[in-house]
């Protein structure tokens, strides 16, 4: 057999191989794409499953005990809820749900927005500007320390016991860290960005304008979704604390009766909130700086 053969047939018994292995490569579950409608299926499986074993575990608990109320039924909390949405509070007027929930978002919205504001200007000052770093950075790294619920005493003695204590406890809670994110993406703009800029002759305020502030916009709103859950932390917590409406108000109003057919719907109310909230500026980022989220990525 001459070398030529030789070369051959390695050639012809390698052929077969190949396909199959690239075949196997592919098949791996890593690989693996789910279409749109299975996606949507994973998706809500973990909810369903969530919905199955607490319906389980009520009926196991009711059928035991009829006055149960450590797990009441869906259909329990599911009348409650109606109760709380469309029927007008004797004592007040006020339809309980969404009077509580207008005071909570009022007061988590202004947070969301004075922290977002903070974040961009400090934000963009400390990355972008070495003097202002040197005496910033250290100081916004020391408060984002602070645990915020510690300070909740001092900012009722200091601002009262209405909406802008609760408001100042978010941006307290939440800004610091927002700086620091928005910060460190701004000190990671490449060195040739900003010689190029110089070269063209552009002034500082003209690199922080339309250099540092478009690419500080992505990593603002990915700061301001991360901060949203500690955001009702604190939101709930005061008004658990000291308030006469809002939804922490009323979960911390109903607990000593052990109203669970209440808490219960009023967390699931809050999730879902917190959820379209989330989507709502995940949609917007993509929608305004497409360049910052490729197509496919993860956001």
């Amino acid at each position: 057999m001459t070398a030529t053969d030789t070369g051959s047939s390695d050639i012809a018994g390698a052929a077969p191989n190949g396909p199959r292995r690239r075949t196997r490569h592919r098949t791996r579950i890593v690989n693996r794409k789910p279409s749109r409608s299975a996606a949507i299926f994973l998706g809500l499986l973990p909810f369903l499953v969530v919905v199955v074993v607490y319906a389980v575990a009520s009926a196991d608990r009711l059928a035991v005990n009829p006055q149960d109320r450590l797990l009441p039924s869906i259909g329990q909390m599911w009348e409650t809820f109606r109760t709380y949405a469309f029927t007008p509070d004797q004592r007040t007027g006020n339809y309980l749900l969404w009077t509580d929930t207008f005071s909570s978002l009022k007061r988590l919205f202004l947070g969301i927005v004075i922290s977002g504001a903070l974040a961009l200007s400090l934000g963009i000052s400390i990355g972008f500007l070495p003097m202002v770093r040197a005496g910033l950075a250290p100081f916004v790294a020391a408060i984002s320390l602070i645990p915020p619920l510690a300070v909740l005493p001092i900012l009722f003695l200091l601002l009262g016991l209405g909406d802008t204590a609760k408001v100042a406890l978010i941006v307290i809670g939440i800004a610091p860290i927002m700086v620091r994110s928005v910060s460190r993406s701004v000190s990671e703009i490449p060195e040739e960005q900003i010689i190029k800029a110089e070269t063209l002759g552009a002034s500082t305020w003209q690199m922080i304008t339309r250099l540092a502030l478009p690419q500080a916009m992505p990593p603002l709103f990915n700061a301001l979704r991360l901060g949203l859950g500690p955001a009702w932390i604190f939101l709930i917590s005061a008004e658990g604390i000291q308030a006469t409406d809002g939804l922490g108000y009323r979960i911390f109003l109903v607990r000593r009766y052990l109203a669970m057919d209440v808490i219960l719907p009023y967390v699931a109310w809050i999730t879902l909130i917190a959820y379209l909230i989330d989507l709502s500026l995940r949609l917007t980022a993509r929608r305004m700086f497409r360049w910052a989220y490729p197509k496919g990525a993860g956001l």
